[in-house]
């Protein structure tokens, strides 16, 4: 069965957009193409366990295992050396990317305590979006008892918008909760 967010692209969503920006073709009408969550991990180098933790953390979140990823050369001021694990990555793509979506849109971002909406400013100028989540926890799959530390994330929407003004509009469809801007 597909996803309920892929469902109501094809349904809603993609009319929609075709209808407000008049384009000639579906296949010009802009979707997301894939999700990374991303969760630096500056701790590892006196934590062990944190790669591991943060690991399982990731996987429960995203139904994915992560990429464990290492540093490229060494840096002394953050004392770390060359091939030390300081993050994990995951990229999500195809249903699996919108049962995410469907999941931090829906049942994560409410969760957020003294939550006004994600900022419109995090666009990068091609329609793509990042988004800094503090604390693990506003996930549902995670148990409180089980976590070791909170960690923040980083999510990044890729979507095949050629603007921000399209990318905006394509996640406003699909449910993200853009704060309103106060003038």
């Amino acid at each position: 069965m597909a996803p309920r967010l892929k469902e109501r692209y094809k349904a809603e969503i993609a009319p929609e957009m075709m209808k407000q920006f008049s384009y000639g073709n579906v296949m010009q009408v802009p979707r997301v193409q894939k999700v990374t969550v991303n969760i630096g991990l500056g701790e590892a180098r006196d934590n062990a366990r944190a790669v591991e933790s943060a690991t399982s953390e990731v996987a429960t979140i995203t139904g994915q295992k992560p990429v464990v990823t290492k540093a490229k050369k060494a840096i002394a001021n953050f004392k770390i050396r060359e091939n030390m694990a300081i993050g994990v990555a995951v990229t999500l793509r195809g249903d699996r990317m919108y049962e995410f979506l469907d999941r931090l849109l829906n049942a994560a971002l409410p969760r957020i305590r003294d939550f006004h909406g994600v900022p419109t400013k995090a666009f990068d100028g091609r329609g793509n979006f990042s988004l800094g989540v503090r604390e693990q926890l506003i996930f549902p799959e995670i148990e409180y008892d089980k976590v070791d530390k909170i960690r923040g994330m980083q999510i990044n929407i890729v979507t095949s918008a050629k603007t921000d003004e399209e990318g905006q509009r394509l996640l406003e469809l699909m449910g993200m909760p853009f704060s309103k801007e106060h003038v």
